[in-house]
C-alpha cells in the first residue's frame, strides 16, 4: 500500500513538505494560520478544512514514511 512511499527519497519528500507547508511564505504560512483557526475554532468552512489537509499532507507522508522505517530497522 505505501510502495509509493517507500521510493520516494528523504530529500524530495522533504523539499516537497517545506514548500507546500511553508506556502505562501508571506504574510503568513497557509498551515500555520489554519492551524491557529482550528485552535481557535474558526476552521469551519469546508475550503479551509481542505486546504489544512493539502497543506498538512506531506508532513503526514514525511511522518509516515519516517515512521515505517524506524519499524523495518
Amino acid at each position: 500500500m505505501f510502495d509509493f512511499l517507500d521510493q520516494m527519497s528523504y530529500s524530495n519528500l522533504m523539499m516537497i513538505a517545506l514548500l507546500l507547508g511553508l506556502s505562501p511564505f508571506l504574510p503568513e504560512p497557509h498551515l500555520f494560520e489554519k492551524l491557529r483557526m482550528l485552535k481557535e475554532r474558526k476552521l469551519k468552512k469546508p475550503i479551509d478544512i481542505f486546504d489544512l489537509l493539502m497543506h498538512a499532507t506531506p508532513l503526514f507522508l514525511l511522518a509516515i514514511k519516517f515512521t515505517r522505517d524506524w519499524i523495518k530497522a
